[in-house]
């Protein structure tokens, strides 16, 4: 397959512009996908389509909620783990094997709904991003 050689832009197109106008343009150019100001005036004076992201702050702000709710359950998990591996260290004691049969089925609950709830908020949060 062959290269696609790139033109050289070697022309150059100078405006002038008042701060109020300018900041405008960078608004504009900050909600699309392109990176640099230039790109941006480039598809805009050739009439080529712009791309637009969208952000609906109420969502962005519910998943920012969502992903610190899962760093607190993920802390909450971690310490829930240590203190089972440490009661499982107690087993020989007759009293605290019967308590650790009994909860051990609550600890794997709790590691399943932190699981489900942390792929549900990695899954709407790569979902979200591509938008």
């Amino acid at each position: 397959m062959e290269k696609v050689k790139k033109e050289l832009r070697k022309h150059f197109v100078k405006t002038r512009m008042n701060d109020t106008e300018l900041n405008h343009l960078g608004r504009l150019q900050q909600k699309s996908t392109d990176k640099d100001l230039s790109n941006y005036i480039r598809k805009v004076l050739l009439q080529k389509p712009v791309t637009i992201n969208y952000r609906n702050q109420s969502a962005d702000d519910f998943l920012k909620q969502m992903l610190e709710l899962k760093k607190e359950l993920n802390a909450i998990g971690n310490n829930f783990n240590q203190a089972v591996h440490k009661l499982h260290l107690l087993d020989k004691i007759p009293e605290f094997r019967q308590w650790i049969q009994q909860y051990d089925g609550l600890h794997q609950a709790f590691i399943n709904k932190t699981e489900q709830i942390s792929f549900k908020v990695n899954e709407l949060y790569e979902k979200w991003l591509l938008k």
